[in-house]
């Protein structure tokens, strides 16, 4: 490995634990942002030697889960320092991350990779498991509560929210044993014979486990930054004048900067097959796995809890998943498809900016 990729998430996290205890500066907030930057870009690195390691769909399985757990422990966290003020936090994060990973990553992935190799391939049984498990996941939790009545709003009562919670947490659980046990073969790339990173010799048992605790370490480093660069954040969008879901929008981008880096780099190697076991499995654990425990703190505090999306929103959700259905149906990949997801996910940045 690297000297640096092993040194920036030490440097990263003790930079974060200076950021904690020091008072906010700009010479201090140019150089968490610059850090940030690294933390992701190490991240990126660890994540490719364990993946390497353990295989696929392991691999991205150990991504994905590391950094909806810090997702989600971001999320509580906020809701319980700001309580009622946070409502529709998670629902901001949680349709932020869908559409970042639905449009966006995998947009960029099939157009870039789509200008480089014209075709890709990869199995569409994984990828329309993924996706249905995601419509049902999004129309339950992001859609629903706007057309429920047992609630005033956009909000579940406390017998759905715990109905949905399990529900999501079941589906998850699902996917991930579909994925790992009973269809494995179902995310294994479909073009190893001509990959040669497949073939190269993997990582030893030393390296693997270091690379995974830099890991663990840089992807908190990563959301520890980004929570300290939030009141900058949210300064400069309110300056702006720009509506207050922005600021989730931008801490679900860095939040997931580690994953979405690795996705394209995958695709543009032409392992189109990992690129999308990256996106889906993050989409789905970070429903599956943020409802139920933003559920569990908003019933034991006795918080608001706003999960329903206005119009607009719910429009653009379905439109890039019916879009995703359409053009991933087949198991073949090119830049159309990939140039269409990107238009749409310009749609949702600049809807959010300017509603």
């Amino acid at each position: 490995m690297d000297v640096w990729h092993k040194v920036i998430p030490i440097l990263a996290f003790g930079l974060l634990a200076a950021a904690l205890s020091l008072p906010g500066s700009p010479l201090l907030t140019a150089t968490c942002a610059l850090m940030l930057v690294a933390a992701v870009v190490s991240a990126v690195h660890h994540a490719e030697v364990v993946a390497h390691r353990v295989g696929e769909p392991y691999g991205t399985l150990v991504l994905a889960l590391a950094i909806t757990a810090i997702e989600v422990a971001l999320i509580v966290s906020l809701m319980f320092a700001a309580g009622p003020a946070k409502a529709a936090l998670a629902r901001d994060t949680i349709y932020a991350t869908v559409m970042i990973i639905s449009s966006g990553v995998i947009g960029i992935c099939l157009l870039l990779g789509g200008l480089r190799h014209r075709e890709q391939r990869f199995r569409a049984e994984g990828a329309g498991a993924a996706l249905s498990a995601l419509a049902a996941l999004s129309t339950l939790v992001l859609i629903l509560p706007e057309f429920t009545t047992s609630a005033p709003g956009a909000s579940y009562s406390t017998t759905q929210l715990i109905f949905v919670a399990i529900s999501s947490l079941l589906v998850w659980c699902a996917f991930v044993f579909f994925q790992t046990v009973r269809h494995r073969d179902y995310f294994l790339p479909a073009n190893d014979a001509s990959n040669q990173a497949v073939h190269a010799d993997p990582p030893s048992n030393a390296q693997s486990w270091m690379s995974f605790v830099l890991l663990l370490m840089a992807l908190v480093a990563v959301v520890g930054l980004a929570q300290t660069l939030s009141p900058a954040i949210e300064a400069a969008v309110a300056s702006a004048g720009a509506p207050a879901a922005v600021v989730g929008i931008i801490i679900a981008m860095v939040v997931l900067l580690p994953e979405g880096v690795s996705a394209i780099r995958a695709a543009l190697a032409n392992r189109l097959q990992t690129s999308m076991n990256l996106a889906f499995g993050s989409a789905l654990a970070s429903i599956g796995l943020t409802i139920p425990a933003v559920v569990v703190v908003a019933i034991v505090l006795d918080l608001p809890l706003v999960l329903g999306l206005e119009a607009k929103n719910m429009i653009l959700l379905v439109l890039s998943l019916f879009v995703c259905a359409i053009g991933l149906g087949n198991g073949r990949a090119n830049m159309m498809q990939g140039a269409v997801q990107v238009v749409i996910f310009a749609a949702f940045l600049f809807l959010s900016m300017v509603p």
